[in-house]
This record gives structure tokens, C-alpha cells and sequence, in this order.
């Protein structure tokens, strides 16, 4: 009943407070905007409404214009969504410190290593005349001298073969150059070892070449683990298709190795022969100690950057 009874109320109170003095134009303003107007006339206007221009609209009609309100309108959730300010992002965590070892590794995966086929004819006769190797010395500590020249002579084809074949048909390898040296260096190590247990050969002359070989081998490990990408495992180490750095013998030392093989061919077969070369013999072996010497130095200082080429 409240409810009902208060638009007739508010409607009482209305035509109280008008005042009859109240201009005439003003009043009928407000009513024609009252009457015209789509929206509800607000309040504070009505209270200044005249009486004789109010009390010609119906009652009910001014009741429902004055105090009818409008249900408020929701608001899309679209708009809401819109003018809502977006959320803030979660904190970010700070970023994993990157393991060294793991970058290595991952660096070497992105990147294409290099890897070459070790498995050429020049490669395997480099091989042949490195197992020919201990057949020689035991045919030398044995006494048999006419079978050790004989594979001599072969592992000395061989080694020219090797080479004539890699430059010919370009089957050169990074393997290769250091295999070639290394198989030189263990047949004359070989050869002088048994010549000088069997008295053929001075022994300081044995040491000199012996020196200077097991000096280079040692100098041929540390290359390799230099010259290695990383990164530097054993296996990788020792995966000879990974080529890192190239061996180039100065010339010097292609001499010395060439003199050196004359002397330990014509040692072993001298006895065979119906002459004597003892005199030749002496001065061959003081020559090739000079070259031993002279190669040796080579590869010290500036001339290691000649012939030990590191591969990018």
C-alpha cells in the first residue's frame, strides 16, 4: 500500500510547493518538455513547476511521467571486457644460467662438423707398411737379413705408391699426412733399434734418431687435442674421420727421412754383399745425424706454423 500511496504523495507535495507568482513561460517550458521529452523529467524541475500550467495534464499521466524510472539497462559483457584493464602478466622467473659444458656440446651439434673418407688405397698401404713394420725387426734380430731387405724394399714401394696414388687421383686425406710420417717413423725406429741391438749401427747415432722421433710423436698428441674441436672427448679424440689440424714435413726433413732409409737399407743388406762399405758407410751415418739434428730444429718456432696447419 506504501508503495502505491507514494506517486500521489510525491504529487501533493509537488503542487505545494508551486507558487502562483511563478512566470508563466517558464512553467509551460518545463511541462511541454515533460510531455515532449522521451525521458522522465527530473525531479528538481518539477518542484519548480507552476500550478495553473500542472493542473491541466491528468493526474496520472504527470504521476507516471514524474516518478517512473527507468529499469537500468546491464551492461554487455563485452563492453565490460573492454573497458576493464587487461591483467597484469605473471612475474617471469629469471632465466636458467646456461651450463658451459652443454653449450659446448650443443654448439658442436648446430654445427656441421667436418668428416672426410678415411678409407682410400693410399691409406691402406700407409697401414700395410706399418704392420710390415714389426715382421722387419724380427727378421733383423733373427739374423734372416735377406727377408727383412726383401719387406724393406717393399714398405719402400709402398710409401712411394701411397703418395703417387693421393696426388694422382686426389685421394689425399687428412689422415694420410700424418699417417704417411708416422708409418716412416715407426719403420726407421724399428730398423734402428734392431740394427743397433745387433751392433750395426753407433749407438749415439741411434739415440739422435731416436730422440728426435719420440720428440715429434709426443709433439703429434698435443696437436691433435689442440687442433680438436670441442668438444674434446676421448672418443672424439680419437675418431680420426674428425680432421683438426694437417701435418706438412719441411724439406730438410723429407731429406733427412730419405738419408735416413738409404742408411738402414744399406746396413741391413751390407753384409750381404761380397764388398765392404764399412767407409761409406761412416760418412752416410754422420750426414744423417746432421739432418736428424737440422729436421728437428725445423719444427721448432716458426717453423711449426709451416708445416702443423690447424683446420677451421
Amino acid at each position: 500500500m506504501d508503495q502505491l500511496l507514494r506517486p500521489t504523495r510525491h504529487l501533493l507535495h509537488v503542487a505545494r510547493a508551486c507558487s502562483p507568482r511563478t512566470q508563466v513561460p517558464t512553467c509551460r517550458r518545463l511541462v511541454s518538455t515533460a510531455r515532449c521529452s522521451p525521458q522522465p523529467v527530473p525531479r528538481s524541475l518539477q518542484l519548480h513547476a507552476s500550478w495553473p500550467s500542472a493542473r491541466h495534464i491528468p493526474i496520472a499521466n504527470l504521476a507516471r511521467r514524474a516518478f517512473a524510472t527507468r529499469p537500468p539497462t546491464p551492461s554487455s559483457p563485452t563492453s565490460t571486457a573492454s573497458s576493464s584493464p587487461p591483467p597484469s602478466p605473471p612475474p617471469s622467473s629469471p632465466a636458467p644460467t646456461p651450463d658451459p659444458a652443454t653449450s659446448q656440446i650443443t654448439a658442436a651439434a648446430a654445427t656441421k662438423e667436418r668428416h672426410e673418407n678415411i678409407y682410400t688405397i693410399p691409406n691402406a698401404l700407409t697401414v700395410a707398411r706399418i704392420i710390415a713394420c714389426p715382421a722387419i725387426g724380427y727378421y733383423i734380430l733373427k739374423g734372416d737379413l735377406a727377408t727383412a731387405t726383401g719387406l724393406l724394399f717393399v714398405a719402400g714401394v709402398s710409401d712411394l705408391a701411397d703418395g703417387w696414388l693421393a696426388r694422382r687421383f686426389g685421394m689425399g686425406t687428412v689422415l694420410g699426412s700424418i699417417l704417411d710420417p708416422a708409418a716412416d717413423k715407426l719403420l726407421m725406429t724399428t730398423m734402428v733399434v734392431t740394427l743397433a741391438m745387433k751392433d750395426m749401427l753407433p749407438l749415439p747415432l741411434a739415440i739422435i734418431i731416436l730422440g728426435r722421433d719420440v720428440a715429434l710423436s709426443i709433439s703429434a698428441f698435443y696437436f691433435r687435442y689442440a687442433s680438436l674441436p670441442p668438444p674434446k672427448t676421448f672418443t672424439r679424440y680419437w675418431d680420426f674421420s674428425i680432421p683438426s689440424a694437417s701435418v706438412h714435413p719441411t724439406q730438410i726433413s723429407k731429406y733427412n727421412t730419405f738419408l735416413q732409409l738409404v742408411l738402414v737399407g744399406v746396413t741391413t743388406v751390407a753384409p750381404l754383399l761380397p764388398f765392404d762399405l764399412s767407409t761409406p758407410l761412416w760418412a752416410l751415418q754422420w750426414i744423417v745425424a746432421g739432418t736428424t739434428i737440422a729436421s728437428g730444429l725445423s719444427y721448432v718456432g716458426a717453423g711449426s706454423s709451416s708445416a702443423i696447419k690447424y683446420l677451421k
